[in-house]
């Protein structure tokens, strides 16, 4: 039996983030072992807010992040799921649906999703789930991070608006009261 790669789909609220904050080489290097995939759906997010906000051209941009179209019947089938149980009038987490259906139809296939109700919305499906902290704390405990490191990059987050479960100054702090580290 052949080990299947894992393969991490991302969502646009991470990547756009990481780009706006000028941190996805550090993405880039704590996955650059394995496949990095975004849904067609977060590309469409992702190009429709280049005018507004210029960082996003360059997740579009990189190389080491593949498009992957949501096109078998399985994508289809989970696309239309989780948009039944995210996506409102407002037209929001559409990325979030692609993501989760992708990772849900792919051997191997991780979704790196921070929003808590799409986090609600897989609990029950066949969905391997990471948060973007957990990648981060992950990527500590393999040496490829520092606590220092991701405690900076975790501030400039936090400027741009990220939600994480502490204030500014308070990663390490957070990973000695969780035990994380």
């Amino acid at each position: 039996m052949t080990e299947v790669e894992t393969s991490y789909v991302l969502d646009t609220g991470p990547l756009s983030h990481f780009a706006q904050a000028q941190w996805l080489g550090v993405l880039k290097s704590i996955l650059k072992v394995h496949h990095v995939l975004i849904p067609d759906v977060v590309a469409r997010e992702l190009r429709h807010g280049v005018d507004q906000h210029p960082h996003l051209q360059s997740v579009l941009d990189a190389a080491w992040i593949e498009t992957v179209p949501l096109e078998t019947f399985a994508q289809l089938s989970a696309f239309v799921y989780y948009e039944r149980q995210l996506v409102g009038p407002n037209g929001r987490n559409i990325g979030e649906c692609g993501v989760l259906a992708l990772a849900e139809t792919l051997p191997g296939a991780v979704a790196v999703v921070d929003d808590r109700v799409a986090v609600a919305a897989s609990r029950g499906r066949p969905v391997i789930l990471r948060r973007t902290l957990g990648l981060l704390c992950d990527a500590i405990r393999a040496g490829l991070l520092t606590v220092p490191l991701v405690s900076a990059l975790a501030d400039d987050l936090l400027t741009g608006q990220y939600r994480l479960p502490f204030k500014p100054g308070g990663f390490a702090e957070w990973c000695d009261r969780e035990g994380i580290l």
